[in-house]
């Protein structure tokens, strides 16, 4: 007992006291936007367990609780037990999915008598501490094609079964552990290759049906296939350090665009994609007899891209209209603008975006906000908690939010760049990943700029797993970054 006793002064010392000053403001930023965004005119006691405000103060009083059993916890603690608490969270998250609960349409939920818990926000740190455990093992080497794999399996799986649950926003949040990897030497093309992706799923869907007039030629998969050419090109440059091959590919390929560009003009209307499908199957036969040439690893791994490019786009049409619920699909269409839809999926994005923008520069003060007092935007306490912030403190209030956001980001990296092993440092890493993707989506979707996938705002939302969950993450990070200056 008396050995416990020794080391709490000196966790207590060590501590990054200004990121525990960002959490306490968060948290309390957090509660005032719980307050405005549940209160209804009328209420006498926001402090009442009765109400989502007195029952967030409990959530808060918890996390802290928690935050300070994790300090007291031995550093050691959480690398010795990373593979043990992985897998109880994955027994969670699995079980969970045949629970008979539906909240929403999502089984997500464990519901325990009167307490509900959601696994999924549990299973990030759980999988932040197994990955960093795996990677931090002697011999790993994230250039090793086995190693990298498994590590993307580690964080892939959990991702997986929370899908099964139909909570796909959450199961989004787990691509965000691809920065951590970048950060420690993951190849920039398959960061790339993921921004392709999006790239190409957006243009795709959003200028499918757009004719070049007056050509019967589709604008979407015209542009893709031109892009595909041109980073195929752009790659062997970069990693075949081949000039001449790639001005060449550009130069055949531009050609060929131009031509039948000028010759469904001026002669025959036609669709061009023929020919820009024609272009890149050439374009990956040439690859392919490169790389069986030279035997150079980097044109099978280009060829690859090229490949998988042009199969991702022709699959994202078939996905999007038969893979992804209906309500997801909608989503995506009122966010790539084809559909408006002020009625139905667009509704909470508009509603929002009206909250916001009535609160002006200063906003229209605590309690006050017309909007959300009249619940005219659903889920205003929860994923929309934003727009409380924007309508009730104005464009001081949300910058001064998303400045905090920032301060916390910038101390997150300054603690993981100084932390002497690398079980630390991925960690960190993959903490802050999971902050930024938060904070970077919510926002994003309640001013209309990403989609809507339900996922918290860090230490705002209402709700209890949200805030153990993102209190965890954290609070593991500064009790290892603690342990940095402790003595032996």
């Amino acid at each position: 007992m008396a050995q416990v006793t020794d080391k709490q002064p000196s966790v207590l010392r060590s501590m990054d006291w200004w990121t525990i000053i960002i959490y306490v403001a968060l948290l309390c930023f957090g509660w005032i936007s719980v307050c405005g965004a549940s209160y209804t005119y009328g209420d006498n006691d926001i402090f009442s367990l009765g109400a989502r405000s007195g029952m967030q103060i409990v959530w808060i009083g918890t996390s802290i609780a928690l935050g300070f059993v994790l300090l007291m916890l031995d550093s050691k603690f959480y690398d010795t037990f990373a593979y043990v608490i992985y897998m109880v969270l994955l027994l969670l998250l699995f079980a969970t999915i045949f629970n008979p609960h539906e909240i929403k349409g999502s089984r997500s939920w464990l519901v325990l008598g009167p307490l509900r818990l959601q696994p999924a926000e549990f299973a990030k740190f759980a999988t932040a501490l197994a990955v960093a455990k795996f990677m931090s093992a002697y011999g790993f080497d994230i250039h090793r094609w086995r190693d990298f794999a498994t590590a993307c399996g580690i964080v892939l799986l959990p991702m997986l079964f929370i899908v099964a649950q139909k909570e796909t926003g959450s199961a989004l949040v787990y691509l965000s552990f691809f920065l951590m990897f970048y950060r420690e030497g993951m190849p920039g093309s398959v960061l790339f290759t993921g921004v392709a992706m999006v790239v190409y799923f957006v243009v795709g869907i959003r200028y499918g049906e757009t004719l070049i007039e007056p050509s019967p030629t589709p604008i979407g998969p015209f542009v893709v296939l031109l892009l595909v050419q041109i980073f195929t090109a752009g790659m062997v440059r970069t990693y075949c350090k081949d000039k001449h091959k790639s001005w060449l590919i550009i130069a055949y390929s531009v050609g060929a665009t131009v031509l039948s560009v000028l010759f469904a003009e001026f002669v025959l209307p036609f669709n061009i994609v023929y020919v820009q499908l024609a272009v890149t199957l050439i374009l990956i036969g040439y690859l392919l007899y490169q790389a069986l040439y030279t035997r150079m690893r980097n044109y099978f791994l280009i060829l690859l891209f090229t490949v998988g490019s042009v199969a991702f786009f022709y699959s994202a049409s078939y996905v999007l209209n038969n893979v992804m619920e209906p309500h997801q699909r909608v989503r995506i269409n009122v966010l790539l603008g084809l559909d408006e839809d002020l009625k139905g999926a667009g509704y909470n994005v508009h509603q929002s975006e009206i909250a916001i923008g009535s609160g002006g520069l200063k906003g229209k003060g605590f309690l006050n906000g017309t909007q959300t007092k009249l619940k005219f935007v659903p889920e205003q306490d929860t994923d929309f908690i934003f727009c409380t912030v924007g309508e009730e403190e104005g464009f001081v209030g949300s910058a001064g939010v998303l400045l905090l956001f920032l301060a916390l980001i910038i101390r997150l990296i300054k603690m993981a760049e100084r932390q002497p092993f690398r079980f630390g440092r991925v960690y960190g890493y993959c903490v802050l990943s999971v902050f930024l993707f938060h904070v970077f989506i919510n926002v994003g979707m309640v001013l209309g700029l990403t989609p809507v996938i339900g996922i918290p705002l860090p230490f705002f939302s209402y709700g209890g797993s949200s805030l153990w969950g993102f209190t965890i993450l954290l609070f593991i990070f500064l009790r290892i970054d603690a342990a940095r200056n402790m003595p032996k």
